[in-house]
């Protein structure tokens, strides 16, 4: 089989997991880097043609695949051109920064026959994906909880984008809470916020959120809590059945290394991609679930927002999280 050439544009803090992955699956080719810093593109020069516009990028190198790691504000356009131009896309999650934007990205996928792919790492897993092989039929979960909790500064290196809400989209809700919102819907499916109590600091930055949601099928309820002001890291899960059992998932816990879970999880990303690719459909998603819902999770952080109303500075419950 011949390999895929994929395009990589964006070279910030998780490049890295793209590249690795890239370079151990011998389905894929990295064809193409590209970043607006030329500093960042010094190092794979000779190894790889390197741009830095994405659309010279695509226009000169052709790959068959792009994957989008830019910063969230330029999302859109960067999908944008590489739908326009036939290319399929995997963007990192947010599709992107706002819910009107990651539609238009979806409609302009379904109206150019183009695969788009939003990479929710957590969904890949490995202690998730036990967690839901343990998990019996939807009706007999009750509730969901998932935390993200971390100290963000401590994860960003030089993108210090995600400290700024009209780069990012906003805080903790609009970056974390996309992969966080992503695992609630993998369990419960469809969810709808009905709740969400947000701190913000003295820039206007959300730091600390819980959203309480409702599965639209059933009763099962789930509480997401995000902290971007935590020392440590925890990433996990608790499902808790109608009949009192509880099950849980840490993230981390296979993994103890700082962000030692995310090789694992990228490959699986473009496991994942490489499937979408092929059916033209990502996997799992049923006719309305566009990019493997990416639009989905933007419609739950646009909700939170909609309706946040002040955490009063406390945080989120960190009793047993045992970070590291």
């Amino acid at each position: 089989m011949t390999p895929r050439r994929v395009a990589l544009t964006g070279l910030g803090s998780i490049s890295a997991y793209y590249l690795a992955a890239i370079e151990a699956d011998p389905g894929w080719q990295l064809a193409a880097l590209c970043d607006v810093d030329p500093a960042a593109l010094r190092p794979h020069r000779d190894r790889v043609p390197c741009f830095t516009d994405h659309r010279e990028m695509l226009a000169a190198a052709r790959p068959d695949a792009l994957v989008v790691a830019v910063p969230n504000h330029v999302h859109a356009p960067v999908c944008q051109d590489a739908l326009r131009a036939g290319v399929p896309v995997c963007v990192e999650k947010p599709l992107a920064r706002t819910l009107d934007e990651g539609r238009e990205v979806a409609a302009l996928a379904r109206t150019t026959g183009t695969p788009l792919f939003t990479a929710f790492h957590r969904r890949y897993n490995e202690p998730v994906l036990r967690l839901c092989e343990r998990l019996p039929a939807p009706e007999a979960l009750a509730s969901v909880r998932v935390r993200y909790l971390e100290r963000i500064e401590d994860h960003i290196g030089s993108d210090t984008w995600y400290l700024d809400p009209e780069r990012c989209g906003g805080g903790c809700v609009a970056d974390n809470g996309p992969n966080a919102f992503d695992v609630v819907r993998l369990l419960l499916g469809e969810v709808t916020v009905t709740r969400s109590a947000i701190a913000r600091d003295a820039h206007g930055v959300d730091r600390q959120a819980v959203v309480e949601l409702r599965a639209r099928r059933g009763p099962a309820t789930a509480r997401v809590e995000l902290d971007w002001s935590r020392p440590g890291e925890t990433k996990d899960v608790e499902v808790r059945l109608t009949d009192g059992t509880v099950l849980g998932a840490d993230m981390l816990g296979l993994h103890p290394g700082f962000k030692a879970s995310l090789w694992h999880e990228y490959a699986g990303i473009l496991d994942a991609f490489a499937a979408a690719i092929e059916t033209g459909t990502p996997p799992g998603s049923g006719a309305d679930a566009v990019a493997d819902g990416g639009v989905a999770a933007l419609e739950l952080v646009a909700a939170a927002y909609a309706c946040e109303e002040p955490l009063d500075g406390a945080a989120p419950d960190t009793e047993g999280a045992g970070a590291r």
